[in-house]
């Protein structure tokens, strides 16, 4: 996964200088927001010079997914207040991905710390290097900032083999996305996180009274 987010911050150290900004922010960027989609949305925002309110709102819809993550990620293994800290921090997609699946149930606190902190050096290094490289690339290169949205369907359909005996939550999401794109297209991901969090209330609700009528 590490060595997979190399090429990915090549493409998001390129985007940076391609939108006319030096190459120093992909460093600044990656070390201290370490935020992956939300960085290449930040991009943008900061090209245009949108206002701080504006980024903080974008900010807020692109990463409440993690408010999910906090459910089953597993800080409770992470020992020390400075550690839980920067474990808290750099709780990414990738981070939350593998280290909630079924072989990483008897891992430490501390491997799971030292990966988070080897996968946020890649993303660093492999941004920097796409940084100082962007002018070597044409602007007629497209398709770099596509990048994240490839490995997070990776990351899907290793999650989908990992919990093949849960096969209606990833439909459930599907769904919801689908219905969020119909429906509210200029809000579609607040939309599809809404819609999903219906959906797993009502099917808990749902297999719960179905329990206690057995």
């Amino acid at each position: 996964m590490g060595l997979g987010l190399v090429p990915l911050g090549v493409a998001f150290g390129v985007v940076v200088t391609q939108s006319g900004l030096a190459w120093w922010w992909a460093s600044a960027f990656t070390a201290l927001i370490y935020a992956g989609s939300f960085e290449f949305v930040l991009v943008g925002l900061v090209a245009a010079v949108a206002p701080l309110g504006t980024i903080a709102l974008t900010a807020f819809l692109v990463n409440i997914r993690h408010v999910f993550y906090t459910l089953s990620f597993p800080l409770h293994r992470v020992n020390g207040r400075l550690a839980k800290t920067y474990s808290t921090f750099a709780l990414t997609d990738e981070a939350y991905a593998l280290t909630t699946g079924e072989h990483a149930r008897s891992w430490s606190g501390r491997r799971i710390l030292w990966l988070q902190l080897f996968m946020h050096l890649y993303w660093v290094v492999g941004a920097t290097a796409g940084g100082l490289l962007g002018s070597l690339i044409p602007d007629s290169v497209t398709g770099l900032d596509f990048a994240l949205t490839a490995l997070f369907t990776v990351l899907a359909l290793d999650a989908i083999r990992d919990r093949h005996d849960d096969l209606p939550t990833p439909v459930l999401a599907l769904l919801s996305a689908l219905a969020a794109r119909l429906l509210f297209p200029a809000e579609m991901l607040p939309a599809a996180f809404a819609f999903f969090t219906v959906g797993l209330l009502a099917r808990h609700l749902t297999a719960r009274t179905r329990t206690s009528h057995a």
